[in-house]
């Protein structure tokens, strides 16, 4: 009798070895065909399988997702791109100085947030994952409003109660993000059922990393979402690895992660992560076909996670050290400039002005966020705002306890025994 083996999967190379990513397939540029919008999920199953691609290896725009863009939105994109690296590089080593408490980078995933953002409608629902700043980059979000969130500062949006990176932005239609792992993805499925029930042209867009889309929240989603053709695009970013954990634990191995979808009923799509203009394409495809009643639409972006998961993290410690320079798709960043130059509309000297003017600009916005108050240095928040944003009306027994803390901060020898502070 032969015995049964369970499968372990294993990474393709640990600390020491040379990297390998020959399990990759990685069709040539320009030759994954585009099916029309409203094609049913059975007739664009290919897609979940091969891997749409426009940027070729000179840096041109080839097949038919080109999305045609003008150079002038192309260099926007490009700002957008680079400023997101040099605002991560600049929180990234304020929290080896003792400045913030923790962070989470997302360099070489910059292309996936900011194409999508440039792609949607200002009216459009986000609901992020921490490895997505992009998204207020391109909506217009303060870089110093980002900041003092990390400061948990007096201007500090979350007013304290969350962990640094967890920014939300209600005017800009961006919603909380969270640690746990995948709720929003059926919070976004939800809003985009609410928005076609109120005959609303917008739509949700939603991203998790390829780890989480083996908790159950992910495919709660995907189930509402086909039963009910809700217009909502649905994100996987496969930047290979959650957390330690090599992207074939969650199931990478065996099937691609767009190719989940049609299991469901959703159309699924593996794009290059890297390729600023095939995200684009991609993106602009499924918000067509959301807003002409053609339903969700699941997308797995194949990038790579060039930083450790959060400064609490050594990814030296499970994979090799030049992984990243090793990774096919390369770098999104050069990618587009290389792109830009080969159009003849950048060089290699306004790219070195804009990195400068950047950065002096992230510089900038640093020096402002501080004098908003540091982990070490006031202003601090007031105490008082514990009992704010808690109840829509104030119960009877905060308004009290609320008093006796004013009174204690204020007028201690009039306040009373501290034990008072803790009534109700």
């Amino acid at each position: 009798m032969t015995q049964s083996r369970l499968h372990i999967p294993h990474p393709p190379a640990r600390p020491g070895e040379t990297p390998d990513f020959s399990y990759l397939n990685i069709p040539p540029a320009g030759s994954v065909a585009r099916p029309d919008t409203l094609a049913p999920a059975l007739q664009v199953e290919a897609l979940g399988t091969g891997m749409v691609r426009v940027l070729d290896e000179q840096g041109h725009a080839v097949g038919p997702w080109n999305p045609h863009l003008e150079a002038e939105e192309l260099q926007v994109a490009l700002r957008h791109m680079v400023l997101t690296r040099r605002f991560d590089e600049r929180m990234q080593r304020m929290q080896r100085q003792g400045r913030i408490s923790f962070y989470m980078k997302s360099t070489g995933e910059e292309a996936v947030a900011v194409a999508q953002a440039m792609a949607l409608r200002p009216g459009d629902m986000l609901f992020p994952s921490y490895r997505t700043q992009g998204l207020f980059v391109v909506r217009g979000k303060s870089l110093v409003d980002l900041m003092c969130q990390c400061l948990s500062n007096t201007r500090d949006m979350c007013r304290g109660r969350q962990m640094p990176i967890m920014y939300h932005w209600a005017e800009g239609n961006i919603f909380s993000i969270s640690g746990n792992l995948a709720t929003q993805f059926p919070q976004a499925v939800g809003w985009a059922m609410a928005a076609a029930i109120k005959g609303e042209d917008h739509l949700a867009a939603t991203w998790i990393g390829e780890g989480a889309s083996a908790e159950a929240d992910f495919h709660h989603a995907l189930t509402f979402a086909a039963v009910y053709q809700a217009p909502v695009i649905l994100n996987v970013v496969n930047n290979q690895w959650a957390i330690s954990t090599f992207q074939g634990f969650a199931g990478g191995e065996q099937r691609t992660f767009a190719q989940r979808g049609p299991g469901y009923g959703i159309p699924g799509v593996r794009v290059d992560g890297n390729d600023f203009l095939a995200v684009h394409a991609v993106t602009r495809w499924a918000a067509e076909r959301a807003r002409a009643g053609g339903g969700p639409t699941l997308i797995e972006h194949v990038t790579y996670r060039a930083a450790a998961h959060s400064t609490s993290d050594d990814p030296s410690r499970y994979r090799p050290k030049e992984e990243w320079q090793s990774w096919p798709l390369g770098d999104p960043v050069a990618r587009l400039k290389a792109h830009l130059i080969a159009l003849g509309e950048w060089s290699e000297e306004r790219h070195a002005a804009l990195e400068k003017e950047l950065e002096a600009h992230v510089a900038a916005c640093w020096k402002e966020a501080v004098t908003y108050g540091t982990l070490t240095e006031g202003p601090t928040l007031d105490p008082l705002s514990m009992f704010e944003d808690v109840f829509q009306e104030m119960p009877a027994h905060l308004e009290r306890q609320r008093e006796q803390l004013r009174r204690l901060l204020h007028e201690p020898d009039a306040a009373g025994p501290r034990s008072d502070v803790a009534e109700g």
